[in-house]
């Protein structure tokens, strides 16, 4: 699959050096068991995770707050390379199945319709990590940018990081 070239109008990017090797990393991101550990900022937890790793196959997490607060979202995979690149969309169902509008008034991220490709490269120090992340318009960009992406996603990468240095 070619991915398309990064649109700074359209999309948000982030990139890590990770210290720990690519098979590492591509369990964190594949092994429901793992990614329950670090996939939302604490306190926030991932209870529960359900990861059919094949195109057309399901990425389901179900995030809880500290205060009661939750979100539950289930997203599809395009395209998996073994330790190469993950690819999904929050705009699809398992299936390839499109997602319903939600009421634009929901307040919810699932307004936020994204494609999502994960690089992994092997470096000297361990794993070069590119979060890639498409939007269909510079306002759904803008606002998953708002929401936090840098913050949220930075946070989770660290925690992944953390995690799997005691693998």
């Amino acid at each position: 699959m070619s991915i398309t070239p990064i649109d700074a109008r359209l999309d948000l990017v982030l990139k890590r050096e990770l210290a720990v090797p690519v098979n590492l990393v591509w369990r964190g991101l594949t092994e429901p068991e793992l990614v329950k550990q670090w996939f939302c900022p604490k306190p926030w937890q991932t209870t529960e995770c359900r990861i059919d790793l094949r195109p057309g196959g399901e990425f389901y997490t179900n995030m809880q707050g500290p205060n009661g607060e939750g979100h539950a979202g289930a997203s599809c995979f395009l395209e998996i390379v073994t330790q190469e690149r993950l690819v999904w969309t929050s705009s699809l169902l398992p299936g390839y199945r499109p997602k319903p509008p939600l009421a634009a008034d929901s307040g919810s991220c699932e307004n936020i319709a994204f494609a999502c490709v994960i690089t992994l490269k092997e470096t000297a120090g361990g794993t070069a990590y590119t979060a890639h992340v498409m939007h269909s318009t510079p306002d759904q960009m803008k606002a998953h940018e708002e929401m936090g992406f840098y913050e949220g996603w930075g946070t989770t990468i660290t925690q992944l990081e953390e995690l799997l240095k005691q693998k």
